[in-house]
């Protein structure tokens, strides 16, 4: 359940989807054998606040979850891909 901005900084509290930015990521789930061959996967969300949204955007590490990024950090990034 969102409660807070996903931003690790920032306490604002999460109360209305039209204030800041939701983000639906989908995330690996660990195999429970590994006879498994596909990738198992489930649909998380994330919400960053109005005021983390105006300069950051997330991004998700395996391990770790979703971080918060400078949004002009992450369109670099996309940028130089391929």
């Amino acid at each position: 359940m969102l409660s807070k901005c996903a931003n690790a900084s920032c306490s604002n509290p999460f109360l209305y989807l039209h204030d800041g930015k939701l983000f639906r990521m989908d995330v690996p789930v660990e195999h429970s054998s590994p006879a498994e061959k596909k990738a198992a996967r489930r649909i998380e969300f994330f919400w960053l606040c109005n005021d983390c949204a105006a300069s950051m955007t997330l991004s998700y590490k395996v391990g770790v979850g979703a971080v918060a990024v400078p949004a002009n950090r992450a369109r670099g990034a996309a940028g130089t891909a391929g």
